[in-house]
């Protein structure tokens, strides 16, 4: 049985494609060869790391996302063996979650001998509103489905009225629906931060980025820390 993993969440630049590239990298660690693909029509970030071997999927037609075209999507994931990772667009999230539903995808997965885990995203600051929507909107709908978030403080401190992610009604009514939560290391300094937005920007991954003599030798220490604090939570998260 494979594990489909799909990262959906309605706003953008709030770290999709970042969450794709560190499963994948993950699950290569551990020596499996996902499967990776891309839905974003519009900034296709996660096709861009070569090392990944990331198909695209072009749902465009004209102007607009042609629905349609995720059949294609779920040829491809059906047949798998092996695990798969699924990065898509805020422009396209209300479109495919509505053709995972409408279409009732997940059941049929699932009645294929697969595993549906979406993940999602909640950050802080001005988009905390956006991304929580966001959540809500994957537990009201997604509901026989394991869900895993990832709390990325880059844009601000995650939280409300004193309040963090934990404490916040939005977990609390839901929590026996988050199968894992997963911390991004708060990366704003100009130490890691910046070492990792070099890095995501040349679409490197981490062992790429570690092995390469350009980099300095803090560069590459503070990378390999970055990837050891997530790959131990993610060696944590039983659904994974």
């Amino acid at each position: 049985m494979s594990k489909i993993h799909i990262i959906l969440q309605g706003k953008g630049g709030v770290g999709k494609s970042l969450i794709a590239a560190v499963l994948a990298q993950y699950k290569a660690s551990n020596g499996q060869n996902p499967l990776c693909i891309d839905t974003d029509p519009v900034n296709a970030t996660f096709n861009g790391f070569k090392a990944l071997n990331v198909q695209r999927l072009q749902i465009m037609e004209g102007d607009e996302i042609n629905s349609r075209k995720f059949d294609a999507l779920v040829e491809l994931i059906a047949s798998s063996t092996d695990d798969v990772i699924i990065d898509n667009g805020a422009s396209s999230f209300v479109p495919l979650s509505h053709y995972l539903l409408s279409n009732q995808v997940p059941a049929l997965l699932k009645d294929m001998g697969h595993e549906f885990i979406v993940h999602t995203v909640i950050t802080g600051s001005q988009a905390m509103d956006d991304t929580i929507n966001g959540f809500a909107h994957i537990v009201n709908n997604f509901s026989a489905n394991e869900i895993v978030v990832w709390l990325n403080p880059y844009w601000g401190i995650i939280e409300h009225e004193g309040k963090n992610f934990e404490q916040m009604k939005a977990y609390t009514n839901n929590k026996s629906r988050v199968s894992a939560i997963v911390n991004i290391p708060d990366l704003k300094e100009e130490t890691y931060g910046r070492d990792l937005s070099d890095m995501l920007q040349e679409r490197l991954t981490f062992d790429e980025a570690i092995a390469n003599p350009a980099l300095t030798i803090m560069t590459r220490q503070r990378l390999k820390i970055v990837k050891t604090q997530l790959f131990d939570q993610l060696n944590n998260a039983a659904v994974l």
